[in-house]
């Protein structure tokens, strides 16, 4: 992709993305993830209706008459976006890959984040970590993740969740809102997803295609797996063939529902077909 090409396909997905994080999602983010602590402000009189708890009495005893402590939300933040770039992320029979859906959801995730002043960071995974950016403030650096995710090119067509969550842990020290978006055709993850679980507030968003569930009816296919490059042929006629691949489909992702769950975690489930805009709110209204 050229140079102009890539900085149209940007600009289009800026203007998309940052019109819903402004209208939409920039104070839902903004009342989901509260700051990570409060700051003493100062005292003034109780009122109707304060809570008791905030009672400073030793103020109230100097004055003879109830005053309270009145903190301020620490309300910058550490936004880090996970996204699986392994080979399965370009399988799309929709209007869009995959992989075009995840760019854009995470691109309104990362301008909803700028929008409260929150720092931004990226994690580009295979089954290694193709590209870490540390988390900064600004429209610039935003626009740099969407240039990373529109034409980053991955070393490997493979995944490994369980590896992307250690790399986190070791480079992410401090608490952090984490958002890992991927098909999640993987598994034996749920170890490492706990202990990750125990220091970030991590959701992972599950995008994936109609046919990554079930096989339509064509008779003699070759397919290749995205993920391998293995060449098969499948006969797509057969019921026992598809009862199968919609088996291991629903496998896979009732891992990631019940993996995700145990860990405290939350889940969103987003087809590539459908409105994520929906989905986002739903989550974001359903958690704060």
């Amino acid at each position: 992709m050229d140079t102009k090409e890539l900085l149209k396909k940007v600009r289009k997905i800026e203007i998309k993305t940052r019109r819903l994080s402004n209208h939409i999602f920039g104070g839902e983010y903004h009342s989901t993830f509260k700051g990570r602590g409060m700051t003493f402000s100062e005292v003034r009189q109780y009122q109707y209706g304060d809570d008791i708890r905030a009672i400073d009495w030793n103020v109230t005893a100097r004055y003879n008459e109830p005053y309270i402590k009145v903190f301020e939300e620490e309300r910058e933040l550490t936004m880090m976006l996970m996204v699986d770039i392994s080979g399965s992320e370009f399988f799309g029979t929709s209007l869009q890959f995959k992989k075009d859906t995840v760019t854009e959801i995470a691109a309104t995730l990362a301008f909803s984040a700028i929008q409260n002043n929150d720092k931004v960071g990226l994690i580009l995974f295979s089954d290694q970590i193709e590209l870490f950016i540390p988390p900064k403030k600004g429209k610039s650096h935003v626009l740099r993740i969407i240039r990373e995710l529109i034409e980053f090119n991955p070393k490997s067509k493979q995944t490994n969740i369980e590896g992307a969550l250690k790399f986190l842990s070791s480079v992410m020290k401090k608490k952090a809102i984490v958002f890992m978006l991927s098909d999640f055709m993987d598994e034996s993850y749920e170890k490492t997803l706990k202990i990750v679980a125990n220091k970030h507030d991590l959701t992972g968003i599950r995008i994936y295609d109609k046919f990554d569930e079930e096989i339509p009816i064509l008779g003699m296919v070759p397919m290749v797996d995205s993920e391998t490059q293995e060449v098969r042929l499948i006969n797509t006629s057969s019921r026992s063939v598809r009862n199968k691949y919609k088996a291991n489909a629903l496998r896979l992702k009732d891992e990631f529902q019940t993996s995700f769950k145990k860990s405290g975690l939350g889940t969103i489930n987003i087809r590539v077909d459908e409105s994520y805009v929906r989905k986002l709110l739903s989550y974001f209204k359903n958690k704060g």
